[in-house]
């Protein structure tokens, strides 16, 4: 699991360059990653995708081919080659940081050849209602691999080894998604469109021995090849749940050391994140979509958003050890799928809230560090160009106090519409405390107890200017600016 004050990184992001150099600017940065506090890092998905190197990695083709094999077009993936995917995990790994790699379990793209098999069609809006009869259909469904061939893996992948398509060539303007001949839907997947096992692609089915035993395998090859520590897990809420409790045990048990899980099950609804925890006995934990949301809708309502509900139906209030706290992810930013944009303004402020507090597992996005500027097609058909702010002097600042000050019992002072506080008292290793206060309004100050009589403080944003010293009792007035954030530390003596 997370280690005390353990930060981890989102490492990409859906416009990150396709120039095959992610894996080297990694080995390069990793140092000083380490050194501001990063513990840990979430990289893209590292085997080719359909779009050979132009593929984020979501549209996986075939999980073996690390940058390898001269498939879909590139022998690199977008990120670069095997080798230097294996020497940036070793770079970081010197440093000091742990490598979860990104795992697509829910489908597969790009199939070598049609095949023709049997299925019926149901509607793509309620997938528990077929709209045709059981017919014959062709699809692309037979993958295999011929730039690879048997090298790590000799399974080719048939119609049968899936669910379900989209996809028929005998038909192809028919809006259908085609559960295939045998099987059923994935249970203990989310509800929406009556059940969701089915994303896109070729579906895999959970359910065949040969597809488990493959993804089992592939597991322990993908250990044994990378060395990395952990997971994440795409897509969870289209797959039966309780497969990943039982992959991630089995893997444990064959590397003899503890490996991390981290899934998207992105829904606001946080009872569907619970349901997801209690199916898989806690063994995985989640990102806190419902606490993105929340920081989408407040950066969007400026002044009118009562801070005090920030944490309102969020995992990491009803089950903090098991949130992993995020601002903004690949599939939130701007032109994407699941477009919720926190607005630049707010970011700070949200950041102040997952990286300097003791509950949950704060993850950082690459954009909101880095910067970024890109250019796709939006909504309405036409091209937009989009700049996000890189908040690095802030996050810098903020990952500082996280590994000085962030420790011991913390005090909250939620007690106004508009400006929040809290302090960390320290521990007899960080002593000295820490107190942070933020305004999505007006400047705001608050009265709080920081446990150090007669001490001052400073704003290591360097927002407010002027220190500020403890009473004989340890409290004092800490402020803020208008729509900021101030993060007050001992003062150097």
């Amino acid at each position: 699991m997370a280690a005390a004050n353990g930060v981890m990184m989102q490492y990409f992001h859906w416009y990150n360059p396709d120039d095959g150099q992610l894996w080297n600017q990694l080995a390069e940065a990793a140092t000083d990653l380490a050194k501001i506090g990063v513990t840990s890092l979430w990289l893209p998905p590292a085997y080719k995708g359909t779009g050979g190197g132009m593929d984020v990695g979501y549209g996986v083709y075939d999980l073996f081919d690390l940058g390898e094999f001269d498939q879909k077009g590139s022998v690199r993936t977008k990120y670069g080659t095997k080798d230097e995917y294996l020497a940036a995990i070793k770079a970081a790994q010197a440093a000091g940081i742990r490598i979860y790699a990104d795992a697509v379990f829910n489908h597969k793209l790009g199939a070598d050849e049609e095949e023709e098999c049997q299925a019926t069609p149901f509607d793509p809006d309620n997938r528990n209602a077929p709209i045709g009869e059981y017919q014959t259909i062709k699809a692309w469904t037979h993958f295999t691999f011929p730039g690879r061939g048997n090298k790590y893996s000799s399974m080719k992948w048939h119609w049968w080894h899936f669910d379900a398509i989209d996809y028929n060539a005998y038909n192809s303007d028919e809006r259908a998604i085609y559960l295939l001949q045998g099987k059923d839907f994935d249970r203990n997947v989310d509800l929406e469109n009556g059940n969701f096992d089915y994303l896109m692609g070729c579906d895999l089915d959970m359910d065949h021995p040969e597809v488990v035993g493959e993804l089992d395998y592939w597991g322990e090859w993908y250990l044994d090849t990378t060395g990395v520590d952990g997971f994440r897990f795409d897509a969870v809420k289209h797959v039966s749940a309780g497969f990943f409790q039982k992959w991630l045990d089995r893997l444990c048990n064959y590397a003899q050391r503890d490996i991390f899980g981290v899934g998207e099950y992105w829904s606001y609804d946080v009872e569907a994140l619970h349901s997801f925890i209690e199916t898989t006995n806690g063994r995985v934990t989640l990102f806190d979509a419902p606490l993105h949301y929340n920081f989408h809708v407040a950066s969007k309502s400026g002044n009118s958003y009562d801070m005090r509900t920030i944490f309102d139906n969020t995992l990491v209030q009803q089950q903090p050890a098991l949130a992993v706290t995020l601002v903004d992810n690949h599939d939130s930013q701007p032109l994407q799928s699941l477009e919720s944009v926190v607005e630049s303004w707010f970011k700070p402020l949200a950041y102040a809230l997952i990286l300097l507090r003791s509950e949950g597992y704060p993850c950082i996005f690459y954009p909101d560090y880095y910067g970024a500027h890109y250019k796709d097609t939006g909504s309405d058909g036409s091209e937009c160009e989009i700049w996000l702010d890189s908040h690095r002097d802030v996050l810098d600042r903020m990952l500082f106090a996280r590994q000085t000050y962030a420790y011991g019992e913390q005090y909250d002072y939620f007690d106004h519409a508009n400006t929040l506080g809290w302090t960390r008292l320290g521990d007899e290793e960080h002593p000295g405390g820490m107190a942070v206060v933020l305004s999505n309004g007006d400047a705001g100050t608050k009265t709080m107890e920081i446990g150090q009589p007669k001490r001052t403080y400073v704003d290591v944003t360097g927002h407010v200017s002027e220190p500020v010293t403890t009473n004989d009792e340890g409290w004092a007035e800490f402020c803020c600016t208008a729509g900021s954030v101030s993060v007050w530390v001992p003062q150097d003596e």
